[in-house]
């Protein structure tokens, strides 16, 4: 199935029409043509079949012919906040992985030894969307705006809350901690890690310290086995 995303579409639309970019997409490439129907999504759980009423490059117009609320397919939600990497492809890459893989929210974490400080969201989002689509997700995942680490923890904690560090301090492993069908928080580092103080922090915060696996992991890798270790121990 081919899924077609506009966040502008509402449950109580009865026909939409798709901005010049979006129809020349449809019409031009995809040649779509009256009378053919497409799947679209808001990325709020809701699944749309449209037939095209006029196709036009400049403003193609559909009609709704069928509205299905699609529930959350996972029985929790994930909160990953992480550090940018200094290489914007590698950070992309995680974005891309972690939506494929099944996460709520991702907040971009500016730590004492982040190299990285201004991302281009709007790229982002478009990897994000992207993903979302070609894993047919209807629920895409928020990004948020970068915040430093200590508003983060001081606003931010689910029932399953975890920093995962590199520091010899005594942490068990994720997947020992995690409990199952409940919201998660976790917090991945840049690469020269959390300093002591921001693990403090988080620690009385009532984050718990967790390790990823015996290797030492680049911080986008961290976050993909975080992602991936929570979709295990739920499925």
């Amino acid at each position: 199935m081919q899924l077609f995303y506009n966040s502008n579409i509402t449950s109580s639309d009865q026909q939409f029409t798709f901005d010049k970019v979006e129809s020349r997409h449809i019409v031009k490439v995809l040649r779509k043509k009256e009378g053919d129907f497409l799947n679209i999504t808001n990325g709020n759980g809701f699944l749309f079949t449209a037939k095209i009423d006029i196709a036009s490059e400049k403003k193609c117009t559909v009609t709704i012919t069928k509205v299905i609320e699609k529930n959350n397919p996972r029985p929790y939600k994930l909160h990953i906040g992480i550090a940018p990497t200094k290489n914007n492809d590698r950070f992309e890459w995680f974005l891309e992985k972690a939506t494929e893989i099944g996460i709520d929210e991702i907040t971009p974490l500016i730590c004492e030894r982040s190299e990285r400080k201004v991302l281009k969201l709007d790229r982002m989002q478009k990897i994000i969307e992207s993903a979302s689509k070609q894993s047919l997700k209807y629920h895409f995942p928020v990004l948020h705006e970068p915040i430093s680490f200590k508003d983060f923890v001081n606003k931010t904690r689910h029932t399953n809350s975890f920093i995962a560090h590199c520091e010899n301090n005594e942490k068990e492993a994720l997947h020992t901690q995690l409990i199952k069908a409940s919201d998660t928080t976790i917090l991945i580092g840049p690469e020269g890690d959390f300093s002591l103080s921001e693990i403090q922090i988080a620690l009385k915060k009532g984050y718990l310290p967790v390790h990823l696996g015996e290797s030492r992991l680049r911080t986008e890798t961290a976050g993909i086995v975080a992602v991936h270790t929570v979709a295990i121990q739920n499925a």
